[in-house]
């Protein structure tokens, strides 16, 4: 377990620790008991550094269970404390990228919406109720087809329950293998095709710009889209 936590470091330093999450790993516990990253994070932590004790890492943001790629975790309270407040403030840009069946109506666009949560069905829905709703925005661009799929490249304004997810539904682009959210069958493996491609913040102690890049899912979905991105120099 150690070996693969290890293979998933993107970033590590004093201060924080950036790992490529797989779809089939939640950040912190949930009812199922699975064993969370958080906890494998922590116990590499330990070994590694042969710490005795319990071993601070606190969580900065967390992805859905299905979605793959960067999630930073904090080495440091005060590492912690710094980051929540970049979070709260907005200071976090984060880029996903997103498979799709179908194609956007413009190539480049914005979608701001209103979402309101239903905890028992764990799901969230647009809403006209400005009051109840929480405000939802996200710019995203058409990056590469395939001959049926489409590779959207996503800028995440604010960070909502499962908020890429409904908001590319509502304009007839579920992600793909997102029963959930509408898409006609499941992949392969238990994920969807939703991953967090780049995270760019100030290193809360050294303030220096960070820029984290997360490869993608070794599939050959992925592998294709990335090779036509690379091979036209486009956004990585």
């Amino acid at each position: 377990m150690l070996q693969n936590i290890e293979k998933q470091i993107i970033y590590e330093d004093n201060h924080i620790i950036v790992i490529n999450k797989l779809s089939s790993q939640i950040v912190q516990g949930d009812k199922t008991g699975d064993e969370p990253l958080v906890n494998l994070v922590k116990n590499y932590l330990k070994h590694k550094y042969n710490k005795s004790g319990n071993v601070f890492c606190g969580v900065v943001h967390r992805l859905d269970r299905p979605v793959s790629g960067a999630v930073i975790f904090a080495k440091t309270d005060k590492a912690l404390s710094r980051l929540n407040n970049q979070i709260k403030e907005r200071q976090i840009e984060k880029t996903y990228w997103a498979i799709t069946r179908n194609a956007p109506p413009k190539e480049r666009g914005t979608l701001q919406n209103y979402l309101i949560r239903n905890e028992r069905q764990n799901k969230s829905y647009i809403t006209n109720d400005t009051k109840e709703g929480q405000y939802a925005e996200l710019d995203y661009y058409l990056l590469a087809k395939s001959d049926f799929y489409n590779l959207l490249e996503i800028n995440l304004k604010t960070g909502r329950h499962h908020q890429i997810r409904v908001q590319l539904a509502a304009i007839g682009c579920p992600i793909r293998g997102d029963l959930k959210y509408g898409f006609g069958r499941s992949n392969r493996i238990t994920s969807i095709s939703l991953h967090a491609r780049k995270l760019s913040f100030l290193h809360p102690v050294s303030k220096k710009q960070i820029d984290i890049i997360a490869n993608v899912p070794d599939e050959p979905l992925w592998n294709y889209f990335l090779y036509i991105c690379n091979k036209n120099n486009l956004s990585k």
